[in-house]
C-alpha cells in the first residue's frame, strides 16, 4: 500500500498514462460474425425480420424500448437512437458457416456506451441478440470481439456490463464472459414505469489477458464438431 505525504493510503500510480482513442472502427471481424456500424438502410429490414422470431417479445423487456410495431417503427428508432457515437450501435452480421442460411444476415445488435477516454472506461450494453443469434458461438465472439477493441485496440483499463438486477440471463451471461460482480445499485433508474435495480459488472486490462486467451481457446474451430456443437463448455478452467 502507498502511503502519502500526510500518512494517508492512496492508489498505484499509472506510468504514462494518458487518454484513450475514441472507438471509431466501422467494422469488427471474427470467424462466427462480423459487427458493422449499424445502418437503417443496410440492417433494418434484416434485423426486424430477425426480430420477429421472438413472437411473444420477451427478449425486450428489460430494454427501455421494443418490440417495434413494423419495419418503419424499427428504422426510425436505428435513425435518431441507434446511429450516434455514444451509444455506438453494432450490427451483429452471422458468418457462421454451420448456417448457411443465415450467413451475412444481421441477427443482432449491441454497443458501445458511456464512452470515458479521459479515465480509459467503456461499456458494452444495448444489447439484443434475435433467436437466431441467441446461444450460439456467434454471440459469444461478438462479446469477445469488442472487449478486444477496448483493451487491445483502443488500450482502456476499464470494461463494463450493467443490467437489471432481475434480468437472470443477462446476468449469467456477463459471468460466463469472465466479468466479476461489483454490486448492485438500488433504485438506479425507472425503466417502463418500473423499478430497476442495475447489477454492475466489469473487467480490467489486468485481468484480460487470460480472460482473452479462454475466450479465444473456447472459441477455437477445433472446441466444435461438424454441427458447431461445443465439445468443452467455456467454464472450463484451463484452455
Amino acid at each position: 500500500m502507498r502511503i502519502n505525504d500526510f500518512n494517508q493510503p492512496i492508489g498505484d500510480e499509472v506510468p504514462g498514462w494518458a487518454a484513450r482513442p475514441l472507438p471509431t472502427a466501422p467494422v469488427l471481424k471474427g470467424r462466427y460474425c462480423r459487427l458493422e456500424r449499424l445502418d437503417a438502410r443496410r440492417h433494418a429490414e434484416e434485423l426486424f425480420a430477425s426480430d420477429q422470431l421472438d413472437v411473444r417479445g420477451e427478449s425486450w423487456t428489460y430494454l427501455p424500448y421494443g418490440p417495434f410495431a413494423d419495419l418503419a417503427e424499427y428504422r426510425r428508432w436505428i435513425e435518431n437512437s441507434g446511429s450516434g457515437d455514444d451509444p455506438m450501435f453494432y450490427a451483429v452480421v452471422n458468418t457462421d458457416p454451420v448456417s448457411p442460411e443465415y450467413e451475412r444476415r444481421a441477427v443482432g445488435v449491441l454497443s458501445l456506451l458511456r464512452i470515458q477516454p479521459d479515465i480509459g472506461v467503456i461499456e458494452v450494453g444495448h444489447v439484443h441478440y434475435s433467436p437466431l443469434l441467441q446461444r450460439s458461438r456467434a454471440a459469444t465472439e461478438a462479446q469477445y470481439l469488442v472487449a478486444a477493441y477496448a483493451f487491445d485496440e483502443l488500450g482502456y483499463r476499464r470494461f463494463e456490463w450493467k443490467c437489471d438486477d432481475l434480468n437472470a440471463p443477462s446476468r449469467a451471461a456477463a459471468e460466463r464472459l469472465g466479468f466479476t460482480y461489483e454490486g448492485t445499485f438500488r433504485q438506479a433508474v425507472v425503466v417502463r414505469g418500473r423499478n430497476r435495480d442495475t447489477a454492475w459488472y466489469s473487467m480490467t486490462d489486468g485481468e484480460w489477458p487470460l480472460l482473452r486467451d479462454r475466450l479465444a481457446g473456447w472459441l477455437d474451430p477445433a472446441n466444435f464438431d461438424a454441427d458447431g456443437r461445443q465439445r468443452r463448455p467455456l467454464s472450463s478452467a484451463v484452455w
